[in-house]
């Protein structure tokens, strides 16, 4: 089968969904590993809250930190398919690695509120409209070997992340940039021209996979400008990096070298980190925090982010082409009991529109609840009373199982009958993927734009819902043409609202990141962006004097 109308290229040279997002992926709650791992940490039932349960007590000022030492970091997976390329990721470590090894034009902080200037000094719109966009580059910054960054690093960066011979991760962001007619204003000036207006662009480029490199930038021999450079590197095992002495924010990083380990298996890794094999490690399973806070060396890191899991509805797809049968299944979730049970309680309800930390969610829209009444009688005035239906699942996320599992239970106070249909991983993003009439996905957090951008319209690479009403796709287009803020919002929130009360897409709950790290060390920060252990940046961590 080819891709659905309006898939690009790149999802068809070997760029699936997962690895398109995969590092956004990280950060689920694993469920099902019990007291596996109770006897190393102490009583499982312990209630000693060592440690942070959000995050804000594990942080630590730089200069509390002693200079120099070695950060051991056990990241999640990992394989023969792991690479040190900054514009690709297949794995969390590959994740770990970019974050230090290389820098974006600018980035969302930790705490999601701002977008952080790091390569760029400045990205802003060339006049009064947002088709043309200016970026300043940041004086003094350099390269691993201490060449400057010029403007000709950036238009080759951009040209290489939207080659259309082999697009890069990035390409399902940035897209829509118009690479052909990148051009160098002088040495620290670039001037990106659009194919079409967008409000968002900076976000849209400020992704950890569009990373700055140097014209001629050779994968295999990796140059950046993050805070670690390349040492060494065995796919699917480890990587080592060392302090990066030309890095520009003064005084880091703290550390002398980082080691980033790959762990297949959960329990190996939570074993390296009670053992002191390792100092911090991401994705810690739910079942495993009394144990990590039983233990007084060690401390436990928990993000609330905006990373969502929907269950996703075809609506040009019988049944969900009647718009009263998608209200009836949304009608049909107990959200609470759902974070309960697929979640161990770490995560918070959901109200069926993403975008949770962009300053235009739409917070007035009422919270949906359970109502299978309402549900019984929308579904019998579509003629679909006692439907019954396939639900195609795949361990495509932590949890992604249980949730289709605690769906089917709640959809038969519905009359409703759902056939779960569990297939793995490679068959759920296979050919099939983008036409499962009734299925479930997950995404990091993003502001509501740029994710509309990646899933909801016509030309999106991942509209699993097929949702392109005009009205919608109208809305959008005004919305990203328009630089004032509060006229922006105001369009914004009736695009929601029309996806509140229209939209496929069923998303119930927000997923708690949950890491884990040695008390010896500082500087871990909760991390709304979903990306684990405070975005992987190492740069900001050390060993506590």
């Amino acid at each position: 089968m080819t891709p659905e109308k309006g898939v690009p290229d790149f999802v068809s040279h070997g760029h699936t969904r997962r690895q398109v997002v995969r590092g956004t992926l990280a950060g689920g709650v694993v469920v099902g590993l019990g007291g596996l791992l109770a006897a190393c940490g102490g009583d499982s039932d312990s209630g000693a809250a060592t440690g942070s349960s959000t995050g804000a007590t594990t942080a630590a000022e730089p200069g509390s930190f002693r200079r120099g030492g070695t950060l051991r970091v056990g990241a999640t997976g990992g394989g023969a398919r792991d690479t040190l390329d900054a514009h690709r990721t297949t794995s969390d470590p590959d994740m770990a690695r970019i974050w230090n090894l290389y820098e974006p034009l600018a980035v969302r902080s930790t705490s999601f509120e701002e977008l952080e200037m790091l390569v760029a000094e400045s990205i802003e719109p060339e006049g009064k409209t947002a088709d043309t966009w200016i970026v300043k580059i940041r004086p003094g910054i350099l390269f691993h070997d201490g060449r400057p960054v010029t403007a000709d690093d950036v238009i080759f960066s951009i040209q290489r992340i939207l080659d259309p011979r082999d697009p890069k991760q990035g390409a399902a962001s940035i897209g829509y940039v118009d690479y052909r007619r990148l051009r160098k204003l002088d040495d620290k000036t670039v001037r990106i021209p659009l194919r079409q207006p967008n409000a968002g662009f900076p976000d849209d480029i400020g992704q950890p996979f569009n990373g700055i490199v140097p014209v001629g930038y050779d994968p295999r021999a990796p140059i950046g400008t993050g805070a670690f450079r390349y040492q060494s590197f065995t796919p699917g095992e480890q990587s080592t990096f060392v302090r990066n002495e030309h890095y520009w924010q003064e005084g880091k990083p703290a550390v002398d070298t980082l080691v980033i380990i790959d762990f297949a298996d959960d329990a190996a890794r939570v074993n390296a980190l009670l053992g002191d094999q390792v100092d911090a490690i991401d994705n810690l399973p739910a079942p495993q925090i009394a144990s990590v806070r039983a233990n007084p060396k060690l401390r436990v890191l928990i993000s609330r982010t905006g990373a969502w899991k929907p269950i996703t509805m075809r609506v040009d797809a019988a049944p969900f082409d009647d718009v009263r049968v998608r209200q009836a299944f949304r009608l049909i979730v107990d959200r609470e009991q759902m974070v309960q049970q697929v979640l161990a309680g770490e995560g918070e309800i959901a109200n069926d529109i993403f975008g949770r930390y962009d300053a235009a969610y739409n917070s007035s829209l009422p919270q949906r609840t359970q109502d299978l009444e309402q549900a019984r009688a929308l579904l019998k005035q579509a003629g679909r009373e006692g439907l019954s239906i396939e639900f195609v699942t795949a361990p495509v996320f932590q949890g992604a199982v249980e949730q289709a599992q605690v769906f089917a239970q709640q959809a038969k106070g519905a009359g409703v009958d759902v056939k779960l249909r569990k297939v793995d991983s490679s068959t759920f993003y296979g050919p099939d993927y983008l036409r499962w009439v009734l299925a479930q996905d997950s995404w990091s957090t993003r502001l509501y734009l740029p994710q509309v951008s990646q899933s909801n319209l016509p030309t999106s690479p991942f509209n699993e819902t097929h949702w392109n009403p005009p009205e919608f796709v109208k809305l959008i287009d005004q919305a990203r043409a328009e630089l004032d803020e509060a006229k922006r919002t105001e369009i914004i929130h009736q695009a929601q609202r029309m996806q509140y009360e229209q939209g496929g897409e069923i998303i119930p709950y927000w997923s708690n990141m949950i890491d884990a790290h040695s008390a010896a060390v500082g500087g871990f920060v909760e991390a709304r962006s979903g990306f684990n252990l405070g975005n992987f940046w190492f740069k900001n961590v050390g060993f506590i004097r």
